[in-house]
C-alpha cells in the first residue's frame, strides 16, 4: 500500500539501513532530499514518475527527507500532501551525519539531492549526487529491471 502524507514518520539510520538490505529482487530508489533544497524539490516529480510509470515492475521509490524532526508535522507532512507524493516518505532522524553518511556511500559529502539505487539480488548499489531528469533515471534503472 502506498503511503499517504499523514503516514510520513521519522526513522533512525539503522531502520534506513535495514531497508537497503532487503534480500529480494526489487530495485529500490532511495532519494535523499529536503523541503528547503531547491534542486531536490525540482527533481521530486521526476523520481515520483518512475514509481508511477513502473508500478507493474519491481521498482520502489522511497524518499528520505533530511529535514529537521521539529518540522515533520508542520512542514514535511504538509509538503508531501501539497505535492501529492504517493511514494513512501520518511524523515531520517539522525543528526550525527558524520556517523552515517559514509555508510551510504564512502564518497558522499552529504550534499543533496542524492540518490541510492539498490537491488540486492543483483548485487547492485549505485550512488549519485545529482539532480535527475526522468529520462536520466530511467536510463539507469531500465537495464536493472529487465
Amino acid at each position: 500500500m502506498q503511503s499517504l502524507a499523514q503516514e510520513v514518520r521519522a526513522i533512525s539510520f539503522k531502520e534506513f539501513e535495514v531497508m537497503t538490505q532487503r534480500n529480494n529482487d526489487t530495485t529500490y530508489i532511495f532519494n535523499f532530499w529536503a523541503t528547503w533544497c531547491g534542486e531536490c524539490v525540482k527533481e521530486l516529480p521526476n523520481i515520483e514518475q518512475i514509481n508511477n510509470t513502473y508500478l507493474d515492475k519491481k521498482v520502489k521509490v522511497i524518499f528520505i527527507s533530511l529535514d529537521f524532526k521539529k518540522d515533520l508535522e508542520t512542514r514535511l507532512k504538509t509538503f508531501v500532501a501539497n505535492h501529492h507524493l504517493k511514494s513512501e516518505v520518511y524523515l531520517l532522524d539522525d543528526i550525527d551525519y558524520n556517523s552515517w553518511i559514509d555508510k551510504v556511500n564512502k564518497d558522499w559529502d552529504g550534499s543533496i539531492p542524492a540518490t541510492l539505487i539498490v537491488n540486492n539480488s543483483k548485487n547492485i548499489r549505485l550512488f549519485y549526487r545529482k539532480e535527475f531528469t526522468f529520462a536520466e533515471l530511467e536510463k539507469i534503472i531500465l537495464p536493472i529491471i529487465k
